[in-house]
């Protein structure tokens, strides 16, 4: 097949979350599989110049967008089997940041209709689109409205991925005509509206010819009126077309054996290595402690819907029990100051570091035993997975895309990766925190059970891309 993957962010040029991870690693995946792959992003000039200058151009062209006439380039860039498209207009690229723009809704239109205006320029047409998240929603829209019916476009199926239902790409109605360019008539038929607004993701559920999230419990979640934020009625007569494909991990990227960033690497045959990581992280934290102390780790952006009120509700009680906490992130500065304050409270048993950092993040990852990620909603997660493959065992809530990874631990049955709650409950995670540590402490075969075999679990790309690759095919 000819597959083509939008989207508005791909690792390791520019990142900002998960889906950056995903359109740098499914395409690898595709592409050892055998198809033919070609991956489109904006060429932002946050892009590092080390990537940029291995770049070659291509081509420019114009691209209509409503009235405006706009310039575009396009450079390439080609690695293991994928051909990176990058869409150049300073304009709208040239930013201090890629997302929170005034012109947002501009700027990612140009972009969406820009990779469908190229294709003949490149001479790629592929069987499948597939495009993600609201900023490029608007491709298989204008693939429909405009481009459908032309000799060149015909046949081609579009697949739109939600990856967090949460942002929508809503705005109001004057934008349809004289930004995006589409005629207000569709609109007033219902196809572009939502609520009383433009509502870009709603548009792509329709239009496209194929549905996919995260994971299949996310797929279900949405479906209904807390999850869904709106959009539930629409994917329930969407379900027909509407599949949860749960990511994978880049195990190139997250492997204890190999990654640069630990103290000591290690495998299941030395897992013994990860005390040493474990050692030196307490002391790089500026914490004591022996191997028979829990760490938990906290590696979370500090949003709403991470569960962190979770945490502040029963953070006290946490900490006076006999563990270390090791917390990595930053976000909403409520959260932040939490965390600060919990700090002067308990110096001895907490390390608080408000940053991203990669190289901590995995450093945590290898020298924790426990990873707390209490999610309100979670579409799929991936600290979860990659704790599992660092051998530190999840703690998490059942939703989304931790319950398909995650399951409970059950002694007497020898089954389970990791700890569960179901409620959202601070007192139902304080319980289950507990109950991790006590097996910690007090069965030490159990966990070595666990971690071993946590190590040992596949989330790697390959199922994934097959689903993917079955679900392409049968549209």
């Amino acid at each position: 097949m000819k597959i083509m993957y939008v989207a508005s962010e791909v690792a390791p040029f520019i990142k900002t979350g998960g889906l950056g991870d995903v359109a740098g690693s499914l395409p690898k995946a595709f592409a050892s599989g055998g198809h033919e792959v070609a991956v489109f992003c904006p060429y932002y000039s946050l892009i590092p110049q080390k990537w940029r200058e291995k770049m070659n151009y291509v081509k420019n062209a114009y691209v209509q967008l409503g009235w405006r006439n706009q310039y575009c380039g396009v450079f390439v860039y080609e690695e293991a089997g994928v051909k990176y498209y990058f869409i150049d207009n300073e304009y709208y690229f040239a930013r201090n940041q890629i997302y929170g723009e005034y012109d947002d809704a501009e700027r990612f239109a140009f972009f969406s209709k820009a990779v469908l205006e190229i294709l003949p320029d490149i001479e790629f047409k592929p069987d499948v689109i597939n495009c993600n998240d609201w900023q490029t929603a608007l491709v298989p829209v204008y693939y429909n409205l405009m481009f459908s019916g032309r000799e060149f476009y015909q046949g081609i199926k579009t697949v739109f991925t939600i990856h967090n239902i949460a942002y929508q790409g809503r705005y109001g109605r004057e934008i349809l005509e004289y930004v995006l360019g589409i005629d207000d008539a569709h609109y007033r038929s219902g196809f572009m509206a939502m609520d009383g607004d433009v509502n870009l993701m709603k548009a792509a559920i329709v239009a496209s010819s194929a549905v996919t999230t995260v994971s299949p419990t996310y797929a279900e979640e949405i479906q209904t009126p807390y999850y869904g934020h709106g959009l539930d009625p629409i994917l329930r007569d969407c379900s027909y077309k509407l599949h949860g494909i749960l990511n994978g991990l880049d195990l190139d990227m997250y492997n204890p054996a190999t990654d640069p960033y630990l103290f000591k690497n290690y495998t299941t045959r030395t897992v013994k290595n990860k005390l040493e990581n474990k050692k030196q992280l307490l002391e790089m934290c500026g914490l004591e402690g022996t191997e028979e102390t829990p760490v938990i780790a906290i590696i979370s952006r500090f949003a709403g819907h991470k569960g962190l009120d979770l945490i502040e509700a029963v953070l006290d009680e946490i900490l006076q029990d006999d563990i270390r906490l090791i917390v990595l992130g930053k976000g909403e500065w409520r959260y932040e100051q939490i965390f600060i304050e919990a700090k002067k409270r308990y110096p001895d048993k907490i390390s608080v570091n408000i940053m991203f950092s990669a190289e901590l993040a995995s450093k945590i990852y290898a020298g924790s035993d426990i990873l707390l990620m209490p999610s309100k909603s979670e579409p799929c997660g991936l600290a979860q997975m990659i704790a599992l493959h660092y051998g530190t065992i999840p703690i998490v809530r059942e939703t989304g895309g931790l319950k398909d990874t995650v399951h409970a631990f059950v002694d007497y049955l020898g089954t389970g990766n990791g700890f569960t709650f179901h409620s959202y409950n601070a007192h139902d995670m304080l319980h289950v925190i507990r109950e991790a540590c006590g097996v910690f402490t007090y069965n030490k075969p159990a966990w070595k059970k666990l971690v071993t075999g946590g190590m040992k679990e596949d989330f790697s790309w390959s199922a994934s891309a097959k689903l993917y690759e079955e679900l392409y095919k049968s549209i």
